[in-house]
């Protein structure tokens, strides 16, 4: 392993950081007694505007032992149907506030988006159409289970607009498949991949996960194999993050399987050499894209961004969250919905916003903000590029910076007033981000930074 000991040095296989899909990260939330905040910033959005969206659809038939996000299983229908309904309610609630503006990102997540029967999809979309008119090239994006798919539902997502999707990968090993209680098959996700493209969708991404329980180099790299036959666009290779006091059902992953640190940090340097060398362009910390690609001319031009989705060339400042759990991101800062479907179902009920915690943002917030986006999306900060901070700001940062790269030399060079970190440190970004960080850290409720 290349650096091992320097990256030791500097506390990569020790350290737990957050992954700063954004800033203030979501454990720093506080509780929000009432709806007015998210009316009130609501109104704010000039008529016209282009938004982004997010519907949150918490259910699974299965739940996946590795995820930790907030999901609930279900065998029938009827919960789904009536947690449509609700957000259909939420949507109408929404658009009477958000007066007039047009819909350029919408993406549908999960839990499992694909339990929703055609008709529920059809019933939903045309709420939201009603509410927020798409602007011309709009993109639609979906995140799709194979093992819960069919043709009638992909053409019902395809015939509502659909123009991407995100298919669950993970792993196709079916040993890291058991300990991760995610079996699905090579077949079921080619299957969705070629009806995706013969509904004449090609934005095609893939998710897999490396320091899964049991997973070598050799199962990587077979997995690697089918990841690249299927010739997705876009492929986010994420770190599993294993957080059993979050999500009580990681407690049935048998911890002994899983990899070191410093394994974790084999596979991802494997997995990006393999990705890049097949042609892909590294986005961030766990990107990897095909040159045609979108968020490849962000990167050149410098206009990527990440949120809790990723990383993205949206550049919207309006992020509204809908549904149990979501997140919208305003200028102003951050509300987050119940996470709660029975509380958010009967907050919705009573006709009022489901809003329960949130962040209004402040003082030197916005400046770390940006510095830590500027350092999750291009290994750098550039003062000339900053849009906040005062020059009093400004000149703190310098010497904030002369002391990174003295500290993380040879990785981290200083010119001027642009600091770059080497692509061989980019497993050090979460670290340097936690450093530009000015609140406190409690570095027990996050995975590790590798």
């Amino acid at each position: 392993m290349k650096h091992e000991n320097a990256f030791s040095r500097h506390g990569l296989f020790d350290a737990r950081v957050p992954r700063y899909t954004s800033y203030p990260p979501a454990n720093r939330f506080v509780p929000i007694a009432d709806e007015a905040t998210a009316a009130q910033w609501m109104r704010t959005v000039p008529q016209g505007e282009a938004v982004s969206f997010y519907m949150h659809v918490p259910f699974c038939r299965r739940l996946c032992w590795f995820c930790a996000c907030r999901t609930q299983g279900t065998k029938t229908d009827g919960p789904v149907d009536n947690y449509v309904a609700h957000l259909q309610r939420e949507i109408t609630l929404a658009g009477a506030r958000l007066n007039g503006v047009k819909a350029e990102r919408i993406h549908i997540g999960g839990g499992t988006p694909t339990l929703l029967t055609p008709q529920a999809v059809e019933t939903l979309m045309a709420t939201f159409d009603a509410h927020f008119p798409r602007m011309d090239g709009a993109e639609f994006s979906v995140e799709i289970d194979p093992t819960e798919i069919d043709m009638p539902r992909l053409e019902a997502l395809v015939a509502a607009g659909m123009n991407r999707a995100s298919l669950g990968v993970q792993d196709f090993d079916p040993k890291v498949q058991e300990s991760i209680g995610r079996l699905q098959s090579y077949a079921e996700t080619a299957f969705c991949v070629d009806g995706l493209r013969e509904l004449g969708v090609t934005n095609i991404n893939l998710d897999i996960l490396y320091g899964l329980p049991f997973q070598t180099l050799d199962t990587l790299n077979d997995t690697l194999d089918k990841v690249l036959a299927l010739d997705p666009d876009r492929i986010a290779a994420f770190g599993y993050a294993h957080v059993p006091w979050m999500s009580r059902r990681q407690s049935l992953i048998p911890e002994d399987a899983l990899p070191d640190p410093r394994m974790r940090l084999v596979l991802f340097d494997a997995l990006a050499e393999r990705l890049t060398t097949a042609g892909y362009i590294q986005i961030g910390i766990d990107h990897f894209v095909k040159p045609h690609d979108g968020l490849a001319s962000a990167l050149a031009e410098k206009r990527l961004h990440r949120n809790f989705q990723g990383y993205t060339d949206d550049a919207s400042p309006w992020l509204i969250g809908l549904g149990a759990s979501a997140i919208s991101r305003y200028p102003q800062g951050y509300l987050h919905n119940a996470t709660s479907t029975a509380d958010y179902l009967a907050r919705i009920a009573d006709g009022h916003f489901a809003t329960k915690r949130g962040i209004a943002m402040s003082g030197n917030q916005f400046l770390v903000a940006e510095l830590i986006e500027q350092m999750m999306c291009y290994g750098r900060i550039e003062i000339g590029r900053l849009t906040t901070g005062t020059a009093e700001d400004h000149a703190q940062l310098r010497r904030k910076m002369q002391d990174l790269a003295t500290e993380f030399a040879p990785f981290v060079t200083l010119s001027g007033d642009n600091l770059h970190v080497d692509k061989a440190a980019y497993p050090l970004l979460r670290i340097l981000a936690a450093r530009l960080d000015e609140e406190t850290l409690d570095g027990s409720s996050h995975a590790v930074a590798v």
